[in-house]
């Protein structure tokens, strides 16, 4: 059997080679078209009754809000007059009318406000969700090329940006929409000559709008870029706080760091330019409109071809279809932004697992009694990587159930490759790998976590009690099947010894405890796992001498019985292997028992030779 998938990035052990140029472009993932509406369509879709009644409220209050003028054009041309002859009646219900115009758009304005609130915090709420359980789903090399800061970045900043247009500039920009078509139709209907003029000041608008959209939409694409290279820096330089101190890298640091936050102030300094053009482009374009309306209406008013009331109505409305000028300038602010934001989203969310989930998965047949180990093959199998550098050349291997093979080799050789490839953290580019005859592929993921679990060097553990982290692999595991397992790894002792036990907070990555504990509550979760095959990426390697004596201690137990690959850099781990792998450049080199391979002449024999040396 053949596949092909897109091959990750190269791990650690395979010579990896950061990547090199300039930051901002690492931030960049494709965005497939027409993604970005597919997503806020998915977004919306749910909420269309409450997003049709939320539009209908605001509807009904520019409604309320437009009628004023109207009212005050009838009180000028026919309540005042009426006034003047003592009727009273037509200047009280303009008063009245106005009184209840204006309560009404207060009250439909609060029912407005509230509706788009809760309508664009569901929205937030779901869009974060789908980025956090997009980003888990996806599989390590796309972890290994795509930063932590750009996903923390994707889930705050951006979606901050959302938020802004969500609540503030999506608001505006409706108003201005709803009020630039009731005040043109209402402008027509009071006057066609004046409501033409008004009408025809929107071609210089669209036009202006259209080219700010244009240029601001390249600006903050770059921002955001900006932002997320900023964020990137200071989680990285965060998390590698301790070779920061031990390197002195701190004013090395500094430097790189103001490279981007300069890049990043000119981004905004270039936004800030782009919205002042569009301010005062917007402004001339309306003070000539009213300018011109204003004279040529008194000049009407003077010759008696246009009532005095029509002319101050159609005042008010251009003072109103013209002050939110600047506010939808904000909005365009807003909208460009989050615009960038959304689109940087859409394309993280466009992002495939190259680790996909099979689509007609097959069960695994029931381990055999008295074995809890399962047979590993390594059919016809090959590696390379997305850049065609080829990590593991075409090899065949088969791990009967129940052994322990030990693989070792120089830095580089493929020993973690080919771990990764045995839990599927990458498929094979060729070949399959299988697991009591199945192939990897056709199991789900669930299933294969029951069956293959990894051990690795930094045996990371998540903020919480001990007990919780020995039961990641268990959930439904009982206290008493906790500690049980922590009695058999020798982890016992001193998780009774922490000052809460078993409920004692480890803190973010375990840091309360050392790197032996935190070794050993991996084993303790490993052993309660129950995994049928149990892979060690150079466990020990960070250990002292008691502390690698104790894990040692630990792995016996836990590897009892099951298929078991153990990486090693250290050959005392071997000892416990019942069959070593030595692997240079991709290749299988030499396999046999540790003895056999000692009392040769190969490459192991010159490994444990020099070091039975070095202990000397």
């Amino acid at each position: 059997m053949t596949a092909t998938t897109t091959a990750p990035a190269r791990d650690e052990d395979d010579d990896r080679t950061p990547p090199s140029g300039d930051p901002f472009d690492q931030d960049r993932l494709p965005t497939p078209p027409g993604a970005t509406g597919v997503l806020l369509r998915s977004l919306l879709s749910p909420l269309r009754g409450r997003v049709a009644v939320t539009a209908l409220l605001l509807l009904l209050q520019q409604a309320a809000v437009q009628a004023g003028p109207l009212l005050v054009a009838y009180a000028i041309d026919r309540a005042v007059p009426a006034f003047r002859d003592d009727d009273n009646g037509p200047l009280i219900a303009v008063a009245v009318g106005y009184l209840l115009c204006a309560v009404a758009a207060g009250t439909l304005q609060y029912g407005f406000v509230t509706a788009s609130a809760r309508v664009s915090q569901d929205v937030l709420l779901d869009l974060r969700g789908r980025i956090f359980r997009h980003a888990q789903a996806l599989s390590v090399d796309f972890h290994e090329r795509y930063t932590s800061g750009r996903l923390i970045s994707r889930s705050t900043t951006d979606v901050e940006s959302l938020r802004e247009l969500l609540e503030e500039g999506l608001q505006e920009l409706v108003m201005v929409i709803l009020s630039a078509v009731y005040i043109s139709v209402l402008l027509l209907w009071l006057d066609l000559g004046l409501g033409a003029v008004a009408v025809a000041s929107f071609v210089p608008l669209y036009l202006l709008v259209r080219s700010y959209r244009r240029r601001a939409g390249r600006v903050y694409r770059k921002r955001s870029t900006a932002i997320a290279a900023v964020i990137v820096k200071f989680v990285e330089t965060m998390n590698g706080i301790r070779p920061v101190r031990a390197f002195r890298r701190e004013a090395a640091n500094d430097a790189e760091f103001a490279v981007l936050n300069r890049r990043h102030e000119r981004t905004n300094g270039d936004a800030l330019l782009e919205m002042a053009r569009y301010v005062v482009g917007s402004r001339i374009t309306a003070n000539t409109t009213v300018a011109l309306i204003v004279l040529w209406g008194a000049y009407r008013v003077a010759d008696e071809s246009l009532e005095l009331g029509v002319l101050a109505a159609a005042v008010l409305y251009l003072r109103r279809l013209y002050d939110p000028i600047d506010r939808l300038g904000m909005f365009l602010n807003s909208y460009q932004s989050a615009a960038a934001s959304l689109e940087k989203i859409a394309g993280l969310l466009a992002q495939t697992p190259s680790v996909p989930e099979p689509t007609s998965p097959r069960e695994l047949p029931e381990r055999r009694p008295g074995l809890p180990g399962r047979e590993v093959v390594f059919d016809d199998v090959r590696f390379a990587y997305r850049t065609g550098g080829e990590v593991l050349p075409r090899f065949g291997l088969t791990l009967p159930a129940g052994q322990t093979v030990a693989v070792v080799g120089s830095t580089g050789a493929g020993k973690s490759t080919l771990a990764k490839l045995l839990a599927r953290f990458y498929d094979p580019t060729d070949g399959s790998v299988l697991l009591d005859g199945v192939d990897l592929r056709d199991l789900t993921g669930r299933a294969l976590r029951r069956e293959v679990v990894m051990v690795t060097q930094e045996a990371f553990l998540f903020s919480g009690t001990v007990a919780e982290n020995i039961s990641i692999g268990r959930p439904d595991a009982t206290r008493q099947e906790i500690e049980q397992a922590a009695k058999e790894i020798g982890a016992h002792d001193f998780i009774a010894a922490l000052p809460d036990g078993y409920d004692t907070d480890v803190r973010k990555r375990g840091g309360r405890i050392s790197a032996g504990q935190r070794q050993l509550v991996a084993f303790a979760r490993a052993l309660l796992a129950d995994p049928a095959v149990l892979i060690l990426d150079e466990a020990t390697s960070s250990l002292d001498i008691p502390g690698e004596r104790a894990v040692q201690r630990a792995m016996a137990t836990v590897l009892k019985g099951r298929t078991a690959v153990v990486i090693a850099h250290r050959l005392s781990t071997v000892e416990i292997a019942d069959r070593v792998l030595v692997m240079e450049h991709g290749r299988i080199v030499e396999d046999g028992s540790p003895a056999e391979l000692v009392a040769g002449t190969g490459r192991f024999a010159d490994l444990h030779r020099a070091w039975r040396d070095s202990l000397a």
